[in-house]
């Protein structure tokens, strides 16, 4: 009876590593060819990988909640009649359509002026599995290495500078952090921190501790929207969208964005550049099963609005049902949180790094207003941008919201920019 051992397969550049999140299988399990056999997740993108072959399940390796490595066993799986293979069967792969599905964009060739860091001690240092094998090949310490890739990403040039140049000396490191441990109080649940929870989690922080976020609130008068939507969105149904006020906001977002390109962009900490992005791929934040997740809508520019309805109902489905792709989930440009009616009076929102700003919809209430010396109805909201204060300043934020506030308060500009 031949054993065959299942390998974490290498699924798209610059990914090394992807946490068990769930186990659709159990050892000692008789299981079937492409049966659905683990999820596991890189980024945000929790990817299926079905059964590579047909057997007894021998052992699992890699228990729920663990990392595995690019390379590394996952499970074992007993095939009967065969014979085992003594040329080893390591090298297996997952099926493709799990391999594309978690793939990941390739990384730029990094500029040639680097001004990089070493990797923190202790931290995960991120690096291809061939990098990895050049560093143990050549005795170079991965941690030690000035990454020059994008994301702090280190290269096999950077691997071979390392050997070439003598390792500076460490400078003096901060106190370690200490864990919290949270003693028993009374009755209690504990759920593990894992999966998509921890990978918002490390998200955010990271975001907290790099970007300097300052966040501007602006007060607007959505009634002429509210009253061309309401005329709208019968003749959109039929038309097979479902119409709500978020393409508006999203189609008032781009021209603030065209004119103020500070926040459409991000900070290349490798090269010390501000990359002004000249397309509007808009991050649309969707509460999933497992927590916040940020389906991004691409080319926002030129779609209709209706297309944007349907792109948006699309998204926010594939994310609900927890079957958001990579490509789904990554790549955006500036983000935009709305809760709807739940979206309150005001949020201080976090920018989802390493985007240089995020936009909060509050909710569209009626209340009074003042027009012309009266007291009056009217249909008001609130928008608040939080702005990384490193690429973008008060101003810059201040001028983007009024400029989409000029979009929503008379919405016939929005088609005046389509045209």
């Amino acid at each position: 009876m031949a054993t065959f051992d299942f390998r974490l397969p290498d699924i798209g550049e610059g990914v090394v590593e992807g946490e068990v999140v769930q186990w659709k299988v159990a050892e000692g399990d008789t299981i079937k060819l492409d049966q659905p056999m683990v999820e596991v997740m890189t980024d945000k993108a929790t990817v299926e990988i079905p059964a590579p072959r047909g057997g007894r399940v021998a052992k699992i390796h890699i228990p729920e909640g663990k990392i595995c490595q690019v390379g590394q066993v996952m499970i074992s799986i007993e095939e009967a009649g065969k014979v085992a293979d003594a040329s080893g069967n390591g090298k297996a792969k997952a099926p493709a359509a799990a391999v594309a599905a978690a793939a990941a964009p390739p990384a730029p060739a990094p500029a040639p002026s680097v001004a990089a860091v070493p990797a923190a001690t202790g931290a995960r240092v991120l690096a291809t599995p061939a990098t990895r094998r050049l560093a143990r090949e050549l005795g170079v310490d991965l941690s030690a290495v000035v990454a020059s890739g994008r994301h702090n990403r280190v290269t096999s040039d950077d691997v071979r500078r390392a050997r070439e140049t003598p390792r500076p000396a460490p400078a003096p490191s901060a106190p370690a952090y200490t864990p919290m441990r949270i003693e028993a109080g009374g009755a209690e649940e504990r759920v593990p921190f894992r999966g998509v929870r921890k990978a918002i989690a490390a998200n955010l922080s990271r975001s907290k501790l790099t970007a300097a976020h300052f966040t501007y609130v602006e007060e607007v008068d959505v009634t002429e929207l509210v009253a061309l939507r309401a005329r709208a969105k019968d003749r959109a149904a039929e038309r097979g969208a479902k119409l709500t006020y978020l393409p508006f906001i999203i189609k008032a977002a781009v021209a603030g964005l065209k004119k103020w390109p500070s926040l459409n962009s991000s900070l290349d900490e490798t090269t010390q550049e501000i990359v002004l992005k000249r397309y509007y791929h808009l991050g649309i934040a969707t509460q999933g099963p497992a927590g916040l997740s940020v389906g991004v809508l691409r080319d926002a520019d030129k779609k209709s609005m209706l297309q944007i309805a349907k792109d948006v109902e699309h998204l926010s489905a594939a994310i609900r049902d927890g079957k958001a792709t990579r490509e789904e989930l990554t790549g955006g440009t500036f983000t935009i949180s709305s809760l709807g009616q739940l979206g309150g009076v005001m949020a201080t929102p976090i920018i989802n790094f390493p985007e240089a700003a995020v936009m909060g919809v509050h909710k569209i209430s009626e209340r009074p207003a003042v027009r012309n010396g009266q007291i009056v109805a009217r249909h008001l909201m609130n928008l608040s941008i939080s702005v990384d204060h490193r690429i973008a300043d008060g101003y810059d934020g201040a001028m983007f919201i009024q400029e989409v506030k000029t979009y929503l308060e008379d919405p016939t500009l929005l088609f005046m920019e389509m045209v």
